[in-house]
């Protein structure tokens, strides 16, 4: 609940720095983290090709932030601890989900228990850095137009509370369903639409170096989706033949076709 909270507040905290484009790139560096820590939990093994996949992702993330004409440090750094806390995130969220003792599969389950935590997380955060200034505010306490500004202000945080609940509801789905590195991967089709919609609504500059960087990135995360598949394929294969032997009905079943009966 903390690494969700922070990774969420860190986040958004970046956007007072950085570009939408910016930030959708830098945080696709979120799957080597989530990589190092599914290594760490031992819910991935060490191979050659996850090197390579590693490789691919951190030298197109410097590719695509390499002198960034709407660079800034401090909200890159903002959201590379954000992507860090994030890895932490979705390995001990598939931890949870996926251990039947607990009986967090269901997605609604592992929201009401993390959910107020996530407050308590970030709760201090806000205290610090938005009390003082929200409490002299003008649109807290004197501001104009009252009624429409605050049926405006409402009707906006409930329409992102919405869009929220679904995204935290489909995200705890998938992952109780498949892995951490599959819910990454499966962002890739949202990275690129944000970055689309970046360039052409908000006016973000991105260089021939940038969309380069960008590009070898994504190819490492499709290496490592290839990867997967062929793993996955390969482990289905081997499970056919132990399935068989384990099941005596099935084994006289083949024992009489061999010998023609």
């Amino acid at each position: 609940a903390l690494s969700t909270s922070l990774d969420i507040g860190l986040s958004n905290w970046s956007f007072l720095y950085v570009t939408v484009s910016l930030y959708t790139m830098t945080k696709s560096s979120a799957i080597l983290f989530i990589l190092l820590f599914s290594l760490l939990f031992k819910l991935e093994e060490v191979r050659v090709a996850l090197l390579l996949v590693v490789l691919l992702i951190a030298g197109g993330l410097f590719m695509f932030t390499y002198k960034s004409a709407q660079f800034n440090a401090q909200g890159f750094m903002l959201v590379l601890c954000a992507s860090f806390l994030g890895g932490i995130r979705w390995t001990l969220t598939q931890l949870l989900m996926q251990k039947a003792e607990l009986g967090l599969q269901n997605p609604i389950d592992i929201m009401f228990h993390l959910q107020p935590l996530m407050f308590l997380g970030l709760f201090p955060l806000f205290v610090v850095f938005e009390g003082l200034p929200l409490s002299i505010s003008e649109k807290l306490f004197h501001f104009h137009e009252a009624g429409r500004m605050l049926f405006s202000l409402v009707g906006k945080l409930f329409l992102g509370g919405i869009l929220a609940f679904g995204l935290g509801f489909s995200e705890f789905l998938l992952v109780s369903r498949t892995s951490s590195l599959t819910l990454s991967i499966a962002g890739i089709f949202k990275e690129i639409c944000i970055l689309f919609l970046a360039t052409h609504l908000l006016g973000d500059r991105l260089s021939l170096l940038n969309w380069l960087g960008f590009a070898v990135c994504l190819s490492g995360i499709s290496l490592h989706v290839l990867l997967k598949a062929m793993n996955s394929k390969g482990e289905k294969a081997l499970k056919l033949p132990e399935e068989a032997s384990s099941n005596p009905d099935l084994e006289l079943l083949l024992h009489h076709t061999e010998r023609g009966e």
